[in-house]
């Protein structure tokens, strides 16, 4: 199955503006929500699609 939307990727800060959230809650949280990371290096970074499939699943 492919997901829609953006391969673009994220970083910590852009997902917590994106969910409203503080950027310490991205790190505290996303293994818990189940939102897929990826380490680029030592950087965390989030697809967009994926981003916008866990929303799908958590609020709607």
């Amino acid at each position: 199955m492919s997901l829609g939307g953006s391969n673009r990727l994220l970083t910590p800060d852009d997902v917590a503006a994106y969910l409203s959230v503080p950027k310490k809650t991205i790190y505290d949280r996303w293994r818990e929500w189940g939102l897929r990371g990826i380490k680029v290096g030592r950087h965390l970074r989030f697809r967009e699609r994926n981003v916008e499939d866990f929303l799908n699943r958590n609020v709607l």
